[in-house]
């Protein structure tokens, strides 16, 4: 399939779902630990989506989700963290195999949905320990992980403002 053809259909596959279901899963995140660590590892993306996460990071509020802004180790401008057991953020990561799965698409992926929040479509996939949400329809990929516990859709509304000041809409590459 061109790439051309696979970005377009890509992007009409999260403008499919619809809020209601992310609402619900994001509530059961609440309900659900990322382990204790406080570290991550740091992506290494182009110089592009670098820059780009490095104005994210600029950007990023010193609260998320009520915790204080932690960021792990290593230091790094494409990580940060909020809170112990800690939220974390990795920016300029792969894009998830799941953002173009059919079966997510069609809703049929029990652990995994897609959705928008604030203005950010994001991906969210439930871990072991927690949930994993990936922006999706913007130029870097920007993954949060949540913990078992910590409330997912506070979060992402946490987090909205920053994403959409730093990461531009489009699609990365």
């Amino acid at each position: 399939m061109p790439v051309n053809s696979f970005r377009h259909r890509h992007r009409r596959v999260f403008r499919v779902f619809r809020l209601p279901a992310l609402a619900l899963l994001i509530t059961a995140a609440g309900c659900s630990s990322a382990d204790d660590s406080a570290s991550a590892a740091v992506p290494s993306p182009d110089a592009g989506v670098t820059e780009l996460c490095r104005n994210l990071d600029k950007v990023l509020p010193a609260k998320v989700g009520g915790e204080r802004r932690e960021d792990p180790e290593p230091a790094s401008a494409l990580t940060a963290g909020w809170g112990s057991p800690a939220i974390i953020l990795r920016c300029g990561v792969p894009q998830p195999p799941k953002m173009v799965d059919p079966k997510v698409a069609e809703g049929r992926d029990a652990d995994a949905v897609a959705g928008g929040v604030n203005g950010v479509d994001w991906l969210m996939e439930k871990q072991g320990d927690g949930h994993r949400f990936t922006t999706a329809n913007r130029e870097a990929y920007v993954e949060v992980r949540v913990p078992e516990g910590v409330d997912g859709s506070g979060v992402l509304i946490d987090l909205a403002a920053a994403v959409k000041k730093a990461i531009p809409a489009g699609i990365a590459s």
